[in-house]
């Protein structure tokens, strides 16, 4: 059989969530990346007790959707598998580009990256590769990706910033070894800004911890 693959580039459009106004009294912006099987618009409920007079909160979509179950009710979603995955990701970090030029974020907010379970692998692929200048960068419970480098993360905008790691101390998905693998990958990228929170729960998000990442 005389097989090939041939690639095509073309226009898609996607949706993402915000929750809250961005004005002149916006003292922090959010962009927070969901975990595999979630849609935007449900965890956005996880940023809901935020004071929403100083927080503006942006939910992107993974754009590869699929069904939860077998009655075919529920939708999650994905933001990459093994299969092209660095073709996906280019394409990934440009919908979050277009986000990020669209939103116009002003100067006197203060970005806040957060990326859950999945969501961190490409929080931080974006972070690195886009320069992207934020004072704070919260991985919460996921890896991250084997390809980064501390020069990836060389440049003006992220060497003031805040890294924290959270993770629940009976995560299923970070087993105690990966945990310390994590941490251990952590502060080789980020030196000594990497501050640890660990709380007492599993892979989940927390509403408290997240109140709890910002004054």
């Amino acid at each position: 059989m005389d097989r090939k693959e041939k690639q095509i580039s073309y226009s898609s459009t996607n949706t993402y969530q915000c929750l809250n106004s961005l004005n002149e009294k916006t003292e922090y912006v959010w962009i927070v990346l969901h975990g595999i099987g979630h849609l935007s618009r449900y965890f956005l409920k996880y940023f809901n007790e935020l004071p929403k007079e100083k927080h503006y909160v942006i939910a992107p979509q993974a754009p590869s959707k699929y069904y939860l179950d077998s009655k075919f009710k529920h939708v999650g979603a994905s933001w990459l598998t093994r299969e092209n995955r660095e073709m996906e990701t280019r394409n990934v970090l440009s919908y979050l580009n277009s986000i990020y030029t669209a939103e116009n974020i002003p100067d006197h907010s203060q970005l806040i990256v957060l990326g859950f379970s999945q969501g961190v692998s490409i929080a931080t692929r974006w972070v690195a590769k886009n320069k992207i200048p934020c004072t704070q960068l919260i991985l919460y419970a996921g890896g991250i990706p084997e390809e980064l480098t501390p020069s990836d993360f060389n440049f003006k905008g992220i060497q003031n910033s805040q890294v924290k790691i959270v993770v629940g101390d009976q995560d299923n998905f970070l087993s105690p070894e990966r945990r310390k693998k994590e941490l251990y990958k952590a502060n080789l990228l980020f030196k000594d800004k990497v501050k640890l929170i660990q709380f007492k729960g599993g892979h989940e998000v927390k509403k408290a911890i997240i109140n709890s990442l910002v004054p």
